[in-house]
């Protein structure tokens, strides 16, 4: 720790092993405690020290890697990448940047732009996993692809509301699972997006149709 960083925070993929950088890996090994969920912390079955699980309690978890300050290394296991909506905000303004360590993941809307064989360097990411992402309304204007972040049933309704009237102009597509075995990526309407029976792990994107030719 003589550079001062003791804090690591990882990107662990979009779920499935096979997407959990090298990078990744070497990163956690490195580390005295691992912290993250039981789904992230089950991506690295080789790591035999502390392990603390994390649920969806911010505060908690800040407060339990809080008492290594200085003591000892802790990797803080994020999903996807830490870049995009991940808990690596909340723990740098906690600990500052010159404790924490960021090492890049593959997040899920890599894995849904790539399945659509489509570049999202021009795209609008948002996430509906706390509050209906109104800004959206305004950023339809004039893009052409637009990825959010869906994580409970009322996201989905949120959503919907966008898409009415996008009909012919942008198609929609939920991508659940990415990487996982239970993946599926399909087209959706308004309709389907308010009835259906979506994955917590779900990206929605909004394509403008002519992209699809």
């Amino acid at each position: 720790m003589e550079d001062g960083k003791w804090i690591t925070i990882i990107g662990c993929g979009p779920g499935s092993p096979d997407y959990v950088t090298p990078a990744a890996r070497k990163a956690c090994a490195a580390a005295e405690v691992a912290v993250g969920s039981e789904r992230a912390l089950a991506l690295f079955p080789e790591f035999d020290r502390e392990r603390i699980v994390m649920t969806g309690d911010v505060a908690a978890a800040i407060q339990a890697v809080e008492r290594f300050a200085g003591k000892k290394k802790v990797a803080v296991l994020v999903t996807g990448d830490p870049g995009l909506f991940s808990l690596a905000a909340p723990f740098i303004r906690r600990f500052g940047r010159g404790a924490c360590e960021v090492v890049p993941g593959i997040s899920s809307i890599q894995a849904a732009f790539a399945r659509l064989g489509l570049d999202w360097a021009d795209a609008v990411i948002l996430s509906a996993h706390h509050e209906k992402p109104d800004a959206a309304m305004q950023s339809l204007q004039g893009k052409e692809k637009i990825a959010l972040l869906a994580g409970k049933r009322e996201s989905f309704g949120w959503i919907a509301d966008m898409c009415e009237g996008l009909e012919g102009r942008y198609a929609v597509f939920a991508c659940e699972d990415m990487t996982l075995e239970t993946e599926r990526v399909f087209r959706v309407d308004a309709a389907a997006l308010r009835s259906g029976d979506f994955s917590s792990r779900t990206v929605v994107l909004i394509i403008r149709s002519d992209l699809l030719t």
